[in-house]
């Protein structure tokens, strides 16, 4: 039987109905605000581009910023257990001495919306090899670039160059748009995250990629800071400011992590510390006075009081354990023996008088220690330095000047021994700093005075040896060669260690340092 209901129970039915309606609408609107509320990420790193202000990868360093945080990728790139992997690139082929065939990623565009194709990467490859920058002579064994498809590219070499792919791991070598209109200022990519902003010195912000060919990435925003105080840094972190802080002051590594809100997150990596010495000047001209320098040095004291324990490890070779072609069980430990530096000092016209001091020429052996201290490590590791110097009779000092002097007070021998530090692989192949620092062409070779034609000669024949096993054993030779000559004094090879807040997810550390923000990155 039909049940009657009146025009009241309809009119109630009705308001209950659009009642829930509503509720229901306002609860959607609830859970979409809370989802769609953007993640941004703050971030301060120890430094920033600092020629200019100009972000152009292409130029001097800058590339290490605009890849680090996501802006720019490269044909290939080193995966965090330093295992060469495809990026833009999907595959190449070695088609003779000279010529390598690379295969690129379809389906990726650009910030602008540009394609990214072979037209894209000749393009990006010809600014690097412009005579006019001047980082192209690091790749002068490079001939052409040219396209026999719209995804393939063929890379030709001077020369048979075993390293050749490798190189195109370097930031240098990222793929920009050729469409964008000032590199300078408005970096055009492909990576995860798109430029928005850039105060020189300060800061950088960034938004995700929507487009990106690798997945959309969690985080939405990303705030990047620039601050050379490793103090600051830690503060920064403790405060909540930031959620990643990146070389914090080793002094406050117990304070934090000891934070149930901060996570400590480290891996042994590929940069040394080491020191140039001026071998265009007497007495440092001398292999036996830079032994002896060596052989002064406590590597332990120096990682165990400057670095808190934490941060690096003892070096002996150049080359880091990291890294498979180390040569360091080959090599001589020239550390801590004060009675083989005495010797050799001596034996070099450097003595010690009655008063404990050492004399060169009648007159006080004086050393000054130049250094830049952007890193938090470098003051107290070259405070130790001297420490040590001055206890060995050696009258020392320390001058510092910004980092964007170092070349210029090296290059014109205005230096007696500068502390640095380098990633000694970046691109994953030895030939970049041996031939840097140890071949007798090398830009680096010029601060130091060095020339060893045994040397030059290994570095060469492993540039053309194709075998990795031959390659490893020239090498090897290079690195017992180089020790004894001592144009460089390694100190320690350094730990790259971060301060995470506990909400960050998806984060993890590259050995060659050169990719920190990835899409996998998230705010929980």
């Amino acid at each position: 039987m039909k049940k009657n209901i009146s025009k009241s129970q309809e009119i109630t039915r009705a308001f209950v109905m659009s009642v829930v309606v509503l509720a229901v609408i306002l609860c959607a609107g609830c859970v979409q605000s809370e989802n769609s509320e953007e993640k941004n990420l703050r971030i301060v790193l120890h430094s920033g581009p600092d020629t200019g202000g100009s972000l152009d990868p292409a130029y001097k360093w800058e590339g290490w910023y605009t890849r680090q945080t996501g802006i720019y990728e490269t044909l290939f790139y080193y995966d965090t257990e330093m295992r060469l992997q495809p990026e833009l690139a999907t595959d190449y082929k070695q088609l003779n001495d000279t010529e390598w065939e690379i295969q690129l990623r379809k389906g990726v565009t650009f910030h602008d919306g540009t394609k990214m194709d072979a037209d894209a990467v000749i393009y990006s490859i010809n600014r690097v090899l412009d005579p006019s920058n001047s980082r192209s002579v690091e790749y002068s064994f490079l001939d052409s670039v040219y396209k026999t498809g719209e995804y393939t590219v063929v890379i030709k070499t001077k020369e048979p160059y075993a390293p050749a792919i490798s190189a195109f791991a370097d930031p240098v070598m990222s793929i920009v748009s050729p469409h964008a209109e000032n590199l300078d200022t408005k970096p055009v990519g492909t990576g995860p995250f798109k430029f928005v902003s850039f105060e020189s010195g300060a800061s950088m912000d960034l938004e995700k990629n929507p487009d990106y060919w690798g997945g959309e990435p969690k985080i939405d925003t990303v705030s990047v800071l620039f601050n050379s105080d490793g103090a600051a840094r830690s503060l920064m972190i403790m405060s909540k400011d930031v959620d990643i802080s990146r070389d914090f002051q080793r002094s406050d590594y117990a304070t934090l992590a000891a934070n149930p809100d901060v996570q400590i997150v480290s891996q042994a990596g590929l940069r040394t510390f080491f020191l140039y010495v001026n071998g265009n000047k007497a007495p440092f001209n001398d292999t036996r006075v830079r032994q002896a320098l060596s052989y002064v040095l406590n590597r332990q004291e120096i990682v165990d009081t400057a670095l808190e324990g934490i941060g690096g490890v003892p070096a002996t070779g150049i080359f880091s354990g990291s890294l498979p072609w180390n040569a360091n069980d080959q090599l001589a430990t020239c550390d801590n023996d004060q009675k083989k530096a005495l010797e050799l000092f001596s034996e070099a016209g450097i003595t010690k008088g009655s008063d404990g001091k050492m004399y060169y020429k009648g007159e006080p052996f004086s050393i000054e220690l130049l250094i830049y201290t952007k890193r938090s490590a470098n003051l107290p590791t070259a405070e130790v330095i001297v420490s040590q110097l001055e206890n060995f009779g050696i009258k020392s000092t320390i001058r510092v000047v910004d980092s964007s002097t170092i070349p210029s007070e090296c290059s014109t021998g205005n230096y007696d021994l500068s502390l640095t530090d380098w990633v000694t692989a970046p691109s994953g192949d030895p030939d970049y700093f041996l031939s840097l620092h140890y071949l007798s062409t090398g830009s680096y070779a010029a601060w130091t005075g060095y020339s060893n034609p045994k040397v030059d000669e290994l570095i060469l024949k492993a540039r053309t040896t194709f075998d990795a096993d031959e390659r490893y054993k020239l090498y090897d030779q290079v690195q017992v060669l180089t020790q004894n000559d001592m144009p460089l004094i390694p100190i320690f090879y350094g730990t790259d260690v971060f301060a995470l807040s506990s909400n960050v997810t998806g984060f993890e550390i590259y050995p060659n340092e050169l990719t920190v923000l990835t899409s996998k990155i998230d705010l929980k």
